[in-house]
């Protein structure tokens, strides 16, 4: 853990006693704190720049922005009509990109993310978020656990969600120069999903009316049950597993 202006040092060190990390020492990696936040980075001089949560710029304002409204794939998958916002948990929260644009159509989404490092990052860009006037509003509606997933879902405390949301790690994924960076950074930490048949399953007995599970396109769907239906696009797909209406619940 680092800071990187003295006057981080402070949080820097609350930061590193709550995630049992040294705050001195040689590492390939380091957590650091400065004025953009918190971020995670690779250490050395062939390494790719580091990785921070960021609601209010960068890739996820340009989404925000231009990224479409209900008509979006991931809007269609998880049962986005007039009238119509489901209750939502992200049992694989990751950078909270896709909660956030489901936050942003209105959904009222709770995350879960097991990594704790990649859950720091995650809470410190909802913080710095919540004191931006446009994007406050969206980030309010979203909620984070850290922990395991299929646990957290055995156990839940609550109302049961209407749509679980799953986009669980594999091997095979996107290869765009930003996806690439942030496996290389965070695959070391997270690994593969190797339990993803195990969380499709918690998923399953949670929801009160679907799991939708976002998938490379070619790749093949989690063993288990079968997924009643799929929305492709260019790159990957969507594998709905229905139980009843959303209109049934909502309208």
């Amino acid at each position: 853990m680092e800071s990187l202006e003295p006057e981080f040092a402070q949080a820097a060190t609350a930061w590193a006693e709550r995630l049992h990390l040294p705050l001195a020492g040689e590492a390939e990696f380091a957590l650091q704190l400065g004025s953009k936040g918190l971020q995670f980075v690779e250490l050395g001089p062939q390494a790719p720049g580091p990785i921070r949560v960021d609601f209010v710029e960068g890739v996820v304002a340009h989404r925000r922005l231009f990224g479409g409204g209900n008509g979006q794939m991931i809007a269609k998958a998880v049962g986005i009509q007039p009238g119509i916002r489901p209750l939502l948990v992200d049992a694989t929260a990751g950078l909270g990109r896709d909660a956030f644009v489901l936050a942003r159509l209105g959904c009222a989404v709770t995350m879960i993310e097991r990594q704790p490092l990649i859950a720091a990052l995650l809470e410190d860009g909802l913080r710095r978020a919540l004191a931006d006037d446009e994007v406050g509003p969206i980030v309010a509606r979203m909620r984070l656990l850290c922990g395991d997933a299929i646990e957290l879902m055995g156990h839940w405390d609550g109302e049961a969600p209407q749509v679980v949301y799953l986009d669980p790690m594999f091997p095979h994924r996107d290869k765009s120069p930003l996806v690439k960076k942030e496996m290389r950074l965070f695959r070391p930490l997270a690994g593969d999903d190797d339990d993803a048949p195990a969380l499709l399953a918690a998923a399953l007995a949670l929801a009160t009316h679907r799991v939708v599970v976002k998938r490379p396109r070619k790749a093949l769907a989690i063993a288990g049950e079968k997924p009643g239906y799929a929305l492709e696009g260019n790159s990957s797909r969507f594998d709905v597993y229905p139980k009843k209406s959303l209109k049934a619940k909502i309208e």
